[in-house]
């Protein structure tokens, strides 16, 4: 699925708001795994961990590939690249304003007369 870069923004954070679904992209940034090895540290069904893998496929953050009988998952690091990249325009402004915030702080110590 191609999405517009909004909508992928989108599908990623949705996929991200999970913490079942950061667990197993978790486990994947360690290597690939199969639905069953990414289903053992949950206390859920497979038909559950299935439904989240679905998610984050559809997100585009992982992709299965087809070896033989097994379909092991892993994690695709393009989508998580863009999410980082619009977080980090975020992070840049807000560190901005607290340089800003750092520097009227100090003015306003050199004006007291304690130096406080």
């Amino acid at each position: 699925m191609s999405y517009s870069q909004p909508e992928q923004l989108n599908a990623t954070f949705a996929a991200l708001a999970d913490p079942t679904r950061r667990a197993i992209l978790a486990r994947l940034a360690q290597g690939e795994a199969s639905v069953n090895e990414l289903a053992l540290p949950f206390a859920m069904s497979q038909p559950a961990i299935s439904k989240h893998i679905k998610v984050l496929e559809h997100a585009g953050l992982i992709s299965r590939s087809r070896e033989a009988q097994k379909r092991p998952c892993r994690i695709e690091a393009k989508p998580l690249a863009e999410a980082s990249e619009w977080l980090e325009r975020y992070r840049q402004f807000w560190e901005g304003n607290f340089q800003r915030l750092d520097g009227l702080l100090e003015e306003l110590k050199a004006l007291r007369p304690d130096g406080l």
